[in-house]
């Protein structure tokens, strides 16, 4: 008797089993390493200077790291940014429906390196196919800056922002700005 290979692929179903933070991408579950100290407060200063806009403008939710929004793009079926800003419909206990229109990722020790940055080039790729406006890349230990890429461009960021600088998410989130320093504070 001969075996045969049964390929499995999982679904969103599996991911909301998940204990954790991972993302739905080529059929299997992309669990993620929990978040280090500066990390964790980098992507938080973030959370909170946006959720301080959403709360004063009333035209979007800020959300914080482990939160799902789903796609349906032919590889990948959900994303789970550090730090969001979202302007779709509610879904209740549920992932949120759609992309954030802006997403923050915080490069974890993981993220360096060749190999790596094609991944995240990749990513920021399925991010601006799904509908995502803007995405920053915030590097607390390499560069300690914030690459912006829009318009659709997942290679070359549009500004980069240094300490004693303000980073916008323009025009994703019309008039917020991020002062850098609060990164490393």
């Amino acid at each position: 008797m001969s075996e045969t290979a049964v390929k499995w692929h999982a679904t969103v179903d599996d991911l909301y089993s998940v204990d954790g933070k991972a993302e739905l991408v080529n059929g299997r579950l992309r669990i993620m390493e929990p978040a280090g100290d500066m990390h964790g407060r980098g992507s938080t200063a973030i959370l909170v200077s946006l959720y301080a806009y959403a709360r004063a403008t009333r035209a979007g939710v800020a959300y914080g790291d482990n939160v799902g929004f789903l796609t349906d793009l032919p590889h990948r079926h959900s994303f789970s940014p550090d730090a969001a800003y979202y302007t779709g419909p509610p879904a209740g206990r549920k992932f949120l429906p759609a992309p954030p229109v802006f997403a923050v990722e915080v490069r974890s020790d993981g993220d360096y390196g060749p190999a790596a940055e094609r991944e995240m080039a990749d990513k920021r790729r399925d991010y601006f196919a799904a509908g995502t406006l803007v995405v920053w890349d915030v590097d607390l230990f390499g560069a300690q800056a914030v690459r912006v890429f829009r318009d659709g461009d997942a290679d070359t960021p549009s500004a980069i922002f240094r300490r004693d600088e303000e980073a916008d998410a323009e025009p994703a989130v019309p008039g917020w700005r991020f002062a850098v320093d609060d990164l490393f504070e």
